[in-house]
């Protein structure tokens, strides 16, 4: 696909269908564990690596950040022709990724401890052994969280680079090897979430590599990755430009962290269990709007690039009627089949089999929404607009989540922690369409 095309229904399925598929394999390797784990170890475990999983995509949000915003800039030199700042910037960003996760990695090791510690004290049902082995998976996961974050980058610059099939295959064989490494070492070795997390990183491990030899091989490409002239404007940039996924993934991990202290206090470690499993599920959906708007994206970018305004409302429009159609596809899949999802993870415990179907039948209704939100995020990351993109990111996760995830409760009891992202979602989608209607002349879609 050629980045100045004309994107019509058609087109926009086939340059959005790889990177779809492509997020639902990521989202793979966390349920593939917590899969594994919730059937062939114990409920401490499963709650275990819910507990700790907030603080590593808290630290591995770098990755979201600098692909987000790197495609958004080297996609509008590409539209301005100017090819030497595109590659430039584009070897500039992941130079710079690859010395932040190293960075990050390093202090992290030594900091998990005593966060996991402090998170795991809040309530007094929370078993030593959830702690323990919460710290155990998290230190295997940071050893290796350059090639998480590279993962997650290149992504990204497949699109860019015109070779989104080729992206989700490097996909799939971190997603398949994932998969086959946890039957081994969960499944066959029994080693819990030392093997989850062994088998996650190796994952990682083989995506990345294989991005970064092809974009060095690759010499005739749209992008390339080679020498760079060091200039901190590029990196500075894009990590504007990417912002709000920085500020999103921190913020749902933030969430994710009140929503489990305020589940251990009302529910216990069932409650964080039926956590862990609506957000498995939810992994799968979300990941279709965020990999519609990643396949986008490119195309907002090159156009705002090139000044092609009539585009940039072709797109927007056929969006948001995909995006309309597919979230009530959604909601409803999730509302018949959340019996059966919840008996994947529940392992005959049926108490917290209930719980979690209950809660996923509430939280389907979010599906009406959260497209419009995400979609809305990465279209003005697109057009090099951090601070809306990330006033939305923020304001739908950090404000509205976490204030509803307390104020519903206490109105409606324990039920409403579960309504609270329902509420979060809506005002969310009416804070969206306002900035879409208020930036309209300024970007002329």
């Amino acid at each position: 696909m050629n980045l100045a095309d004309h994107l019509t229904i058609k087109k926009i399925l086939k340059v959005t269908i790889f990177p779809i598929i492509m997020m639902i394999f990521t989202s793979l390797y966390s349920i593939v564990d917590g899969l594994f784990i919730s059937n062939f170890a114990n409920k401490s475990s499963f709650a275990a690596v819910n507990l700790v999983m907030p603080f590593l995509m808290i630290i591995g949000s770098i990755g979201f950040m600098m692909g987000a915003g790197g495609t958004a800039l080297v996609s509008r030199y590409l539209g301005q022709k100017e090819q030497e700042k595109a590659n430039n910037s584009f070897s500039l960003i992941v130079y710079a990724t690859i010395v932040m996760g190293l960075v990050i990695s390093l202090s992290g090791f030594f900091f998990i401890v005593p966060i996991i510690k402090a998170l795991g004290s809040i309530n007094n049902e929370t078993s030593p052994e959830m702690v323990s082995e919460a710290i155990t998976y998290g230190r295997i996961i940071i050893c290796f969280l350059v090639f998480f974050m590279l993962q997650h980058l290149f992504q990204s610059f497949f699109l860019v680079a015109g070779k989104p099939k080729l992206g989700f295959f490097v996909i799939l064989a971190g997603g398949i090897t994932n998969i086959i490494l946890d039957a081994l070492f969960i499944g066959v070795f029994r080693w819990g979430v030392v093997g989850a997390a062994t088998a996650t990183s190796i994952g990682y491990i083989i995506t990345s590599t294989i991005s970064v030899l092809y974009f060095i091989i690759k010499r005739n490409g749209v992008i390339r990755l080679g020498k760079a002239s060091f200039k901190m404007k590029p990196i500075l940039r894009s990590a504007y430009n990417g912002l709000s996924e920085f500020i999103s993934n921190i913020s749902m991990s933030v969430v994710s962290v009140v929503y489990n202290i305020q589940l251990l206090r009302l529910y216990g470690e069932n409650g964080v269990a039926a956590y862990g499993i609506i957000m498995y599920v939810s992994f799968v959906f979300i990941a279709i709007f965020i990999g519609y708007s990643i396949g986008v994206a490119p195309y907002v970018g090159f156009n705002y690039g090139a000044e092609n305004h009539k585009e940039l409302r072709n797109i927007l429009k056929k969006s948001l009627i995909i995006i309309f159609i597919t979230g009530i596809i959604m909601m409803t899949i999730s509302l018949l089949t959340a019996s059966t999802f919840s008996s994947f993870f529940s392992n005959g415990n049926a108490d917290l089999n209930e719980l979690s179907a209950t809660a996923m039948r509430i939280c389907s209704l979010c599906f009406l929404f959260a497209g419009f939100s995400i979609f809305t995020s990465s279209f003005f990351t697109a057009l090099n607009n951090g601070t809306i993109s990330a006033a939305i990111s923020m304001l739908r996760t950090l404000v509205f989540q976490i204030s509803f995830v307390f104020v519903i409760p206490l109105i409606i009891g324990s039920i409403g922690i579960w309504w609270s992202n329902v509420g979060a979602e809506a005002v969310s989608f009416i804070l969206c369409i306002t900035f879409l209607a208020t930036q309209r002349k300024k970007y002329g879609y």
